[in-house]
């Protein structure tokens, strides 16, 4: 009975810790609202290099400050692929990375 008892404890622990994780995940992820007003924002105003690399490459990058254009070109074009930026941004970004 004993174990039955812990059996049932543990799958509740673990399903409210699987709960609580979906619901702070449902909090940090931007409603459709939130969405649709960052791309209007977007289109109404022609961001600049910084604001680009802020909205894409700072959440996991610093900006390199000594890099050369060449050395720069090539790291913005694999990593265009890999943020989904479009041709306008890896031109913005190119022009604030290597100047």
């Amino acid at each position: 009975m004993n174990r039955s008892l812990l059996y049932v404890f543990v799958l509740l622990v673990l399903s409210g810790l699987s709960f609580t994780a979906s619901m702070l995940k449902a909090e940090s992820s931007p409603t459709a609202k939130e969405q649709g007003m960052a791309s209007q924002t977007r289109t109404t105003t022609q961001p600049n290099g910084e604001e680009v690399f802020r909205a894409n490459c700072a959440r996991c990058h610093m900006p390199p400050m000594s890099l050369s254009p060449r050395t720069t070109g090539t790291v913005v074009m694999h990593m265009r692929a890999r943020a989904r930026l479009s041709r306008q941004d890896e031109k913005l970004l190119l022009k604030y990375l290597a100047p």
